[in-house]
């Protein structure tokens, strides 16, 4: 057990979480290689919000609110890190996630969606699963296996932890992708219409937030907060961050 008092104690409580989901089958070997890699651009970022996560973070609050189908895609590392956290805000809008796995098997599917039983009965929507019969134009893995009435049809689609090829492939198709990824320099970054560079437990529950203050907002109010932002500049500036902090860090 790690002690609240322990200066890395969030980071620490996280990869337990992974070294539980790996455990139970939720989490594929690869998850954990994945997050490990993440952590250290959450290193380079200070671990914290930046102004540039913020600002990312803000826009995607605005368009989620503005969308006709908004859908929140999971894996397994998203489910073992932030599954409450998605729930949340899910209920903040249209209640629809989407299961959507690289290493797909049906016992981890299973697994997933048991852990999902008590939100369903709730009124949340667990997509990906049962439904999975369409397709992503030009993924030829499993993670092209999408549910009609989920990303298929989706007009927004949050993608936390994802594989670039396939936000490249969702973005094709005519969606707004968010992404939420610790490596600015990474495709699925580059290719999204929106990158939160962010730690997802950390940015979750703020998109959540401004969900909520946003929903009591008019639409020309929303429109305004999305209409300036540029995700190339935003990814930009993040790295900027990163240069200048490295070039005041005392060694």
């Amino acid at each position: 057990m790690v002690p609240k008092t322990h200066p890395r104690y969030r980071s620490l409580l996280n990869r337990d979480r992974i070294v539980e989901a790996f455990e139970s089958g939720v989490l594929a070997k690869g998850g954990m290689i994945a997050h490990g890699r993440g952590e250290t651009f959450d290193y380079l970022l200070g671990e914290t919000t930046t102004p540039e996560a913020l600002n990312a973070i803000k826009v995607t609050a605005a368009l989620m609110v503005l969308s006709k189908n908004p859908v929140i895609s999971i894996n397994g590392n998203s489910v073992a890190l932030a599954k409450d956290e998605f729930v949340k805000l899910a209920r903040e809008l249209n209640g629809k996630i989407e299961v959507n796995l690289f290493y797909r098997t049906t016992e981890r599917e299973q697994k997933i969606k048991k852990l999902f039983e008590e939100d369903v009965k709730s009124g949340i929507t667990l997509l990906g699963i049962d439904e999975a019969d369409k397709k992503i134009p030009g993924i030829d893995h499993l993670r092209g296996k999408v549910s009609e009435s989920g990303i298929y049809t989706a007009d927004v689609v949050l993608v936390p932890l994802e594989d670039g090829d396939r936000a490249e492939a969702l973005v094709k198709m005519g969606k707004t992708v968010i992404a939420i990824d610790l490596n600015p320099l990474s495709r699925t970054a580059r290719k999204s219409t929106i990158s939160i560079v962010d730690e997802l437990t950390r940015c979750v529950p703020l998109i959540t937030d401004y969900v909520v203050e946003y929903k009591k907002m008019d639409k020309l109010q929303l429109l305004k907060i999305v209409e300036n932002y540029k995700n190339d500049e935003n990814l930009k500036n993040t790295l900027i961050h990163i240069s200048k902090r490295l070039n005041s860090m005392e060694i």
